[in-house]
């Protein structure tokens, strides 16, 4: 499918939303229920975004990642209350990354303290919302002064700048 091509499958509507990095041609799924205005649309993120983080780098950049998932990104600009079901469930090691870049964020804090609780149970962390990853996943607070001081680059640095060390760091950790 091509980017903001449409299928409908009885009264859902399925919008292909073309999302490059970790492959060259991935692709989420956003579907909403025309009967349903009030109901909160569904994002199948893939490899994309996950709970607390996102997917590797594999045939992208830290660009093509930052046009998915920063302040103006494709995922980022989606409804907050869009429940986002990933591709794995990598939540736990995700946010133990995040508090390694972000362990001062208290949205974080207490998203940690939550899966822990969710995992010590064998239940699921997922699915997350849109808004929540804005609040606690650090490749969707790139332009965040914290986030920037902790991978080493000062206020002025570039978002994009910011989610290419944080990846990096991902990718040691």
């Amino acid at each position: 499918m091509k980017n903001g091509e449409q299928y409908t499958l009885g009264g859902l509507t399925v919008t292909a939303l073309h999302t490059p990095c970790h492959t060259r041609g991935h692709v989420c799924f956003l579907v909403t229920d025309a009967a349903r205005p009030d109901a909160a649309p569904v994002l199948f993120a893939g490899d994309t975004l996950f709970v607390g983080g996102c997917g590797r780098f594999f045939e992208g950049n830290a660009q093509e990642m930052y046009g998915n998932l920063g302040l103006e990104g494709v995922l980022a600009t989606l409804p907050p209350e869009t429940q986002v079901f990933c591709g794995h469930e990598y939540t736990a090691s995700n946010l133990r990354f995040a508090l390694s870049v972000d362990g001062a964020n208290p949205n974080l804090q207490a998203k940690a303290a939550w899966v822990d609780g969710m995992r010590a149970e064998g239940r699921s962390t997922i699915p997350t919302t849109i808004g929540g990853e804005r609040l606690w996943n650090p490749f969707m607070r790139a332009d965040q002064p914290e986030l920037k001081a902790s991978v080493g680059l000062g206020e002025s640095a570039d978002p994009i700048e910011v989610m290419a060390a944080v990846r990096a760091a991902k990718d040691r950790f």
